[in-house]
């Protein structure tokens, strides 16, 4: 964010033996620097009721401990990733009794509404029943959350939400890479890996794991 620029201004004549030289002539103004005086902007903190008055407007809301993300609709780039990938999570976690959501949100009071492109929610996270009156407040810790970071998203994903939904105890995050086509891994109390081949995940429970080509996911999307 930008700092407020409070610039000084001389007042009064110039001496009059100086009046007549000044007239006609170009006056060089002094830097900038020389006057700028750096005041830091207070930056909005939001919460989850304030999000409710946001429009509907196609762009994304998310809080991270009340810091306002706002990226773009998704491009069908994008969306195909996301379809891939849900197809393959999809028939690994068949009879495991996790829930996958592609419109999920990881939410905790009073601050943080996070909207990962894919969530993985085990069973024991889940409430007992889900009705229409059901929070994503409810819901516990997530086994595996992904994000599919395009030109409009990269930073957010890269340097606020993956490090927030470890802050939040989920298992896994995958983030992947539109622009590098490539993908990053990040597990609780490991560093984050950087994934060009394949990504593999073993969930609690599970008897194999499930492990996905790189090129696979990319495969004819690029010219």
């Amino acid at each position: 964010m930008n700092p407020i620029r409070s610039v000084s201004r001389c007042s009064g004549p110039p001496p009059r033996a100086n009046r007549q030289k000044l007239r006609n002539a170009e006056l060089l103004p002094h830097s900038p620097s020389r006057y700028v005086m750096s005041m830091p902007l207070a930056v909005p903190h939001y919460t989850l009721q304030d999000l409710e008055s946001f429009p509907d407007d196609g762009y994304r809301y998310e809080l991270v401990d009340g810091l306002l993300l706002v990226t773009p609709g998704p491009a069908p780039l994008h969306e195909e990733i996301i379809h891939r990938l849900v197809e393959r999570l999809t028939t690994y976690l068949a009879g495991s009794g996790a829930r996958l959501y592609t419109r999920g949100t990881v939410e905790r009071e009073p601050a943080t509404h996070l909207e990962p492109d894919i969530l993985v929610v085990p069973k024991v996270s889940r409430p007992q029943r889900i009705t229409a009156e059901t929070k994503w407040t409810e819901f516990g810790r997530p086994w595996l959350v992904v994000e599919v970071s395009g030109k409009g998203s990269r930073v957010y994903d890269r340097d606020y939400k993956l490090p927030a939904y470890l802050a939040l105890e989920a298992h896994e995050v995958w983030r992947i890479d539109l622009q590098e086509g490539c993908a990053f891994a990040a597990r609780q109390g490991q560093p984050l890996e950087r994934r060009a081949e394949y990504l593999a995940w073993h969930p609690p429970g599970l008897q194999e794991p499930l492990v996905v080509s790189i090129a696979s996911l990319f495969e004819g999307t690029y010219a």
